[in-house]
This record gives structure tokens, sequence and C-alpha cells, in this order.
């Protein structure tokens, strides 16, 4: 398992802390008693480390925090890091690049790659590729990632190479000069005539791991034009506006409209798609150091093309 692999590198590198219980910790929880001895960890960063066996209480494993100790008792707790810290860290990858210079460079992410770490995802993410693709990566914030792609989405996304560069496109993006331009499948008859969806998205107050168009939340707009369709299928593409948190797939589902294979927000897997039928196929922006134009774009991966040709044929799938 590369969690208990994880574990076994860091643990070979982490500082161990030995103690005995004194009178004042006697009686004590084990976990309120390990916060008092490396208290630069947070509590439920200690209790992971006994429930994951790195504590020993008289040379015996404790895997219990709410364990009483007594006095005189040895403790050693091995401090292996966070998986926050750990998550920082270069893994030579094969990153697909489109196009790079020395301010910036602009990627076509396939579909399953984790932009940035997160629970469940502390390795194998772009940002690892990044730092082992260039040194500067690890003095930039999220190691010059501007703007992200969900996992199962895949296209073009550009990162920044120097804090000059991340700080022109980030400024670009919050002032709407970046065109972002989606190829997408959702079910649904989807109107003819182009329109807009501009609603407020913000964390759906009924579930975690879901966004939902919520008064008050920031506001999001989104474009639609349908580009064909059938048998309750419709290819749209969708340029946005703004840049908020699973926007096109809530924008979408708002409307009636959710993504082929989107099970989140309620699609389903048809025509082969085992994931939401979402491509981020044109970017458009100015250098943000020379100030010159610049466009890309990336053909949909094979699961999405095959499904595509099923709804419009076997032509390319327009430019935006």
């Amino acid at each position: 398992m590369q969690a208990d692999a994880d574990d076994a590198d860091s643990e070979a590198q982490a500082e161990t802390r030995c103690w005995r219980v004194d009178e004042a910790a006697h009686g004590e929880r084990l976990d309120k008693v390990l916060v008092a001895h490396a208290g630069e960890f947070s509590r439920s960063h200690l209790q992971s480390l006994i429930e994951r066996g790195h504590v020993r209480v008289d040379g015996v494993v404790a895997d219990t925090a709410s364990r009483r100790l007594k006095l005189g008792q040895s403790v050693a707790v091995t401090l292996v890091p966070t998986a926050e810290s750990r998550s920082f860290r270069a893994e030579p990858m094969d990153l697909p690049v489109v196009f790079e210079d020395a301010h910036l460079l602009v990627v076509d992410k396939p579909a399953g790659w984790v932009v940035h770490p997160a629970a469940g995802h502390w390795s194998g993410t772009l940002l690892n590729g990044l730092l082992a693709h260039h040194a500067g990566a690890f003095d930039l914030p999220r190691a010059g990632i501007v703007h992200r792609l969900d996992k199962d989405t895949s296209g073009v996304m550009v990162v920044a190479k120097t804090l000059q560069a991340m700080t022109a496109l980030t400024r670009a993006i919050a002032a709407r000069d970046v065109h972002r331009a989606y190829l997408a499948l959702v079910h649904g008859d989807v109107p003819a005539v182009p329109f807009s969806v501009e609603a407020p998205i913000a964390r759906d107050p009924q579930s975690r791991v879901r966004m939902a168009v919520v008064a008050g939340g920031k506001p999001a707009r989104t474009d639609v034009q349908r580009l064909g369709g059938r048998d309750g299928v419709c290819a749209v593409r969708c340029t946005l506006h703004t840049g908020r948190t699973h926007q096109i797939r809530v924008h979408m589902a708002s409307r009636g409209h959710p993504l082929v294979g989107d099970a989140v927000y309620g699609g389903r897997p048809v025509l082969g798609m085992a994931r939401q039928a979402l491509h981020a196929a044109d970017l458009r922006f100015a250098h943000p150091i020379g100030g010159q134009p610049l466009a890309f774009s990336a053909p949909p991966p094979a699961d999405l093309r095959e499904a595509w040709e099923k709804i419009c044929g076997d032509g390319p799938a327009p430019s935006a």
C-alpha cells in the first residue's frame, strides 16, 4: 500500500522522542501527553501516529489515544511528518507540455491526474511533477499553479514559472482576460440558441463534496453553445467568465443538463464515458511578461472523442 510505503520511508528519517511518565502525567491520556512533548504537531496528527503504530509504551505499540499512562512508564513516539508536509516534494514524471518558455508552461492534463495534493492524493500530482521539472517551482506558491482542472477533467492549463508571471496571470484570470473554453457532453435537450448561466456558486450546504447554486455564493457565469445532439445527449461548448470550483458541472446541472458520467451532479455513464465528459479545449491569454497573444488547444482524449463522434459525427470538434 502506498500509504504504508510512505510511512516506512518517513519513519526511517523521522525523529523519535523518548521519555518517562512523571507525576504530572500520571493518569493522563496518551494523546494529551504527546501534545505536551510534541507541541509543534496538531493533536489530530499525533492521534493518527498512535493509530498507525508509531507510538510505543514500555516497548509495546500503543494504538489507543485514550489510554491512561502510569508513573514511570517509558513512551516513545516516531514523529512521522504530516501528509501535507510530505506532499510538497519533487516527483519526476512525464509532463505533457504543450508550450514552455522561461516564464510559463502550458500542459495538456490527462483525465485522472490530480493537480494539487489533497486528502487521498498526497503524491503523484501535477504539483509534484512541476517541482521535479524546474527548480524555481519550489519558490512559488502552489509551484506556480494559477488555476486548476478537476481530477477527471482533461485539457490545457497554464502554469507560471516565475513569481512575476504568476502575479500577472493571477490578475489576468481575476480580470477575466483569460479565455477558457470547454467541450462537454450533457444529458437532455439543450436549447439551440446560445445562452448564459449566471448564478452564484458556493459549497452545497447539504454535502461537503459538492458545490451548488447558492444565494450569496461567489458570482459565476458560463456561456453555453449547443454543437449537436441525439438520443438524449447534447454536445456543448462552455466558455468560462469566472473560475469557480466545479463551475460548468454545477451550472449545467442547475439547468437540468448534468454532464455525462458526472455521478456527483446527477450524470449517468453512457456512451462509454466512465468519467465526467468535460475537456478544457481552448486557452487564450496575453503572455504575462511580453504581452504577445498566446492561444493553445488540445483535442479531446480517446474516451471523450469516441463518445463525441457518436453525437456529432467523425468531424473534428470545433475550436472556440
